[in-house]
């Protein structure tokens, strides 16, 4: 038996537990030699590691020196260790839901063999119907502008290395190459591919470090962020939408042999992806200063060189990882309404799943503002699907006393009361709607439309270099 169809079988604590955990590792043991199963079939907590750590940084690793000259050295850093815990936290907010709507479902007898469970159905489940609407078109918006966003990066990084074509050329370019990913069937099949991913991130985040302190600063660099109200919730909600890539935790459970392995899973990734966001802003902001409010993304600073180019083409490739991650679940939403969700053909799914992609392919043209529309979903989208949502359904969820005394997971050892719990859900759903969605919600927005007013729709080169200056006559001697 394939390992997916172990994840699809696999029962949550409490039922048969001992006796699954045996077969699987029997047929695990059997299997572990199998190429196949070893690049294409993941399911472990490990696999489910790299997938959280590869998506939650990609070409916003990129834009967060930018925010950081908007914020300021301090801000920025407190910021990140900030909203990285709070992120953490939502996380597995909604791993523990996922655990209590498989758990209910299970014991109904509810088979859950060739269907995804996805964020909007575990709400559907625990909450009711209008829970399961506005999950689901918070949800899609934001994985929709996910990906929208990963093509304007992969357009915006291939032009410093080839400036032959405009950016907008670039984008038509990659939305045909990132179409591809409607081949790929679900979180199973992205073991290598997470694997890669990071390395990539890894590599291009020490490479923006590195350089930064050896090109030194520039000549009267200036470091005087924060300066205005506007610049300082724009940088905030950038970092609010870094930590915030968790749209996919539930698709990324599901794919898991042992779901109920996941709790902590997404504050170990964080910790990793600190080691690469705080040392690369923080290199790039002292080099460059002020410098950075002009250009949004770091690789136009920074020097040409091979070991840039290769910054880039890597994430190039992870731009295209990190677009299946957001695009999959919006496939398998639409498989879902058309019918095809349990289809086993890929290349019947792959052609169903293809009016996806083009909405997103047309936003970016449309939008192709890289890094102040990073802000403007973060502020508007990611707010509420990430942070305010999940708290307030984890209240809902456990607001009788009959359903706190038959959960699935008790509180974690850190909080070991409900009052707890209750407190620290209040506390992140107040903050993000009134610093992260307020503030920045309308420090956000007032950049996008000033990027708007500056460049216009359908911008064919956003911030690229002007045109050569005219040259000048000689000047005759006398």
């Amino acid at each position: 038996m394939l390992p997916q169809k172990q994840a699809e079988e696999a029962i949550v604590p409490n039922v048969n537990e001992t006796e699954h955990e045996g077969k699987e590792e029997d047929k695990e043991s059997q299997s572990i030699f199998s190429v196949k199963n070893i690049l294409w079939h993941g399911g472990s907590a490990w696999d489910a590691w790299f997938s959280c750590a590869s998506n939650q940084v990609a070409q916003v690793l990129l834009t967060l020196p930018y925010s950081f000259s908007q914020l300021g050295m301090l801000s920025g850093i407190l910021f990140q260790i900030f909203y990285g815990i709070m992120g953490s936290w939502t996380a597995y907010i909604i791993s523990v839901l996922y655990i209590e709507y498989r758990s209910r479902k299970e014991k109904e007898n509810v088979s859950f063999k060739n269907h995804v469970i996805q964020w909007f159905e575990v709400l559907d489940g625990l909450l009711g119907p209008y829970w399961k609407a506005i999950g689901l078109a918070f949800n899609c918006t934001f994985l929709l502008f996910g990906s929208v966003i990963q093509l304007i990066a992969c357009a915006s990084n291939i032009y410093y290395i080839n400036d032959h074509l405009d950016k907008r050329t670039w984008t038509y370019i990659f939305g045909a190459c990132c179409a591809t990913t409607v081949f790929i069937p679900s979180f199973h099949n992205y073991r290598l591919w997470s694997f890669l991913g990071l390395g990539m991130t890894t590599y291009t985040a020490w490479y923006m470090a590195i350089a930064a302190l050896v090109h030194g600063q520039v000549e009267g660099v200036q470091h005087s962020g924060p300066k205005k109200l506007v610049l300082y919730f724009t940088g905030a909600t950038n970092i609010l939408y870094t930590f915030g890539g968790h749209a996919v935790t539930v698709e990324i459970m599901h794919a898991m042999w042992k779901p109920q392995k996941f709790k902590y899973i997404y504050l170990m990734a964080t910790l990793y992806v600190f080691t690469l966001t705080l040392p690369s802003a923080t290199a790039v902001y002292w080099a460059f200063g002020d410098e950075l409010l002009n250009h949004s993304n770091a690789f136009s600073l920074l020097p040409k060189s091979r070991f840039r180019d290769a910054a880039v083409i890597l994430m190039l490739i992870h731009q295209f990882i990190t677009f299946g991650f957001a695009c999959t679940p919006l496939y398998f939403v639409w498989e879902k309404v058309i019918g095809m969700h349990d289809t086993k053909s890929i290349c019947l799914r792959a052609i169903a799943r293809l009016p996806v992609v083009i909405p997103i392919w047309f936003l970016a043209i449309i939008f192709p503002f890289f890094g102040p529309i990073n802000s403007a979903v973060g502020a508007l989208l990611v707010s509420f699907t990430v942070y305010i949502i999940p708290a307030m359904a984890h209240m809902l969820t456990y607001r009788k006393a009959s359903a706190r005394q038959n959960a699935a997971e008790k509180p974690p050892f850190f909080i070991p009361s409900w009052v707890g719990m209750y407190a620290l859900n209040t506390f992140v759903v107040a903050w993000v709607l009134v610093v992260g969605f307020g503030f920045g919600g309308w420090a956000s927005m007032t950049n996008f439309v000033r990027q708007v007013d500056t460049f216009g729709l359908f911008a064919k080169c956003y911030q690229c270099k002007g045109p050569p200056l005219p040259a000048m006559a000689p000047i005759a001697h006398h």
